[in-house]
């Protein structure tokens, strides 16, 4: 029987209200803290992703008190199984007893900053094991090794644009914080995809229309400042380009003569279903021909679907790559690696004691208070050393329960008639938004249907993370409480 848009909004409102009264009872005291806390601190955290009027009173952030294993809980005591994971940090769960070790021991020797430690070389020689770089810097942040990786790729070919993709997230600087012009046509006809079960070509065709007339002429998307105190003009020197898409290829090469970079996610954090390597394989070619240094940013592949990241998964060479999340071990950590003839704008490159060598080009600027900070090299040396010694077998192992994860919550789901299904990279499993059907609102409260049946994701957020830490009965777990959550949506008139 066809409900009524009047009964179907009144069985929202029901549903919304309940999903509020049980979320701030069982989460009272984080909800308490974030309104005590709201005056002094300025967190956007506390708004969960975005605020929302409709869910003006769940919008706060669970606070937890501790966490262990694949497990963590909050200041209510509450339980939850975790899969965001650090948001991808903690490939061997939480607290690990190997980095637990190496973090207190040391502390015991000090925490000697600005000055050089012997870990610095050993975290550089384990990073090239692993990945086969010729040579690594060491920073703190996702956002700070790419700010270092394009000034890097600028300084070598003395070019001054960047080419990124949509959908892409390099951190939170100014030059990568941009979108293209005309997204906002791709971004509505994804979303009249999602709300509606059947999409009108027709209306897709007209709102895609103009991105795909410039992708056609070979005009790119100009760039524009995607968040407030971004200056326009520092939006001209990037290209925001169409991934997977090979008319993107041809932009690149009619302006090879001003890039100095193309940035890359491999798989990308926030479209996992997209995973082109022979675009990237081409892709690869065009910047060697034209001698446009490639970055691969891997701060979410790297080291969790290969030893090598996505460079080995794909059989594809970098110039640049930047690393962070699993390398720090849960400590402030990122890496950038790649060609000597890229990093060595360094340090000026090799040169010798006792003869006339110097360095051999003039180096760049890098500098950083905490870069190489001796509590987060001792973390990144535990977890690298415990990855090279577990070999590949660890990834495997791990993709492979991820992937039978997936296989049977989509099964489970398909048997329901539910129209979601959900997509995984090595072990990051994302809900499926080109074989789904789910509105804003849905994918937004499918997170505090989460909690409340004891599985933990963030706000908003469509996918997460498994760890070495979660069991089979974790896993179970897991798969139950998605398919309540999503009951509980279509149960609430959220879905359909």
């Amino acid at each position: 029987m066809q409900v009524s848009s009047k009964n179907k909004s009144e069985i929202q409102a029901q549903a919304l209200k309940n999903l509020i009264e049980s979320h701030t009872q069982k989460t009272a005291k984080s909800k308490q803290l974030a309104q005590q806390n709201r005056p002094i601190l300025a967190d956007r955290s506390a708004l969960g992703i975005k605020f929302s009027p409709n869910l003006k009173e769940i919008c706060y952030p669970i606070i937890i008190e501790r966490s262990k294993g694949p497990k963590i809980w909050d200041i209510d005591g509450n339980e939850y199984v975790d899969i965001l994971m650090g948001l991808g940090i903690n490939l061997f769960g939480h607290n690990p007893d190997f980095i637990k070790k190496a973090i207190a021991q040391q502390l015991e020797q000090g925490i000697q900053v600005g000055s050089q430690t012997t870990l610095a070389a050993e975290v550089a020689q384990l990073v090239k094991d692993l990945t086969g770089v010729e040579r690594v810097a060491l920073s703190n942040t996702g956002t700070e090794a790419i700010m270092a990786a394009i000034r890097i790729a600028r300084s070598v070919t003395k070019r001054p644009k960047i080419a990124l993709f949509t959908n892409s997230y390099h951190g939170h600087s100014d030059q990568t914080l941009v979108r293209a012009t005309l997204a906002e046509y791709a971004k509505k006809a994804i979303n009249r995809k999602i709300v509606e079960k059947t999409a009108n070509n027709n209306w897709l065709n007209k709102l895609t229309r103009p991105l795909q007339s410039q992708l056609q002429n070979n005009l790119n998307p100009k760039a524009v400042p995607a968040a407030l105190g971004i200056p326009p003009s520092l939006a001209k020197d990037v290209l925001v380009l169409e991934y997977g898409n090979d008319r993107s290829l041809d932009i690149i090469k009619a302006y090879r003569q001003q890039l100095a970079a193309i940035l890359v996610e491999p798989v990308q954090s926030r479209c996992p279903e997209l995973q082109p390597q022979a675009f990237l394989k081409t892709l690869r070619q065009v910047t060697q021909e034209a001698d446009i240094a490639l970055i691969f940013d891997e701060m979410v592949t790297g080291f969790r679907i290969h030893q090598g990241g996505a460079q080995a998964w794909f059989g594809v060479e970098a110039d640049i790559v930047t690393y962070s999340k699993i390398a720090g071990g849960g400590l402030p950590l990122s890496i950038i690696a790649g060609k000597a003839a890229y990093l060595d704008r360094i340090d000026g490159g090799m040169w010798q004691f006792g003869d006339d060598s110097s360095p051999l080009v003039e180096p760049t600027f890098f500098a950083g208070t905490y870069c190489k900070h001796p509590l987060s090299l001792a973390a990144a040396k535990a977890t690298l050393d415990h990855l090279k010694t577990e070999g590949l077998s660890l990834q495997d192992g791990l993709n492979r329960k991820t992937a039978k994860f997936v296989t049977i919550l989509n099964s489970e789901l398909k048997a329901r008639d539910r129209p979601i299904q959900f997509t995984y990279f090595g072990s990051f499993f994302a809900l499926d938004l080109s074989q789904s059907v789910i509105s804003p609102l849905a994918l937004n409260l499918l997170s505090y249907y989460l909690l409340r049946r004891g599985v933990h994701l963030r706000q908003g957020d469509r996918g997460g993370f498994l760890s070495t830490a979660h069991t089979e009965d974790d896993i179970k777990f897991i798969i139950q409480g998605f398919l309540d959550s999503i009951n509980d949506l279509q149960m609430g008139g959220f879905l359909g």
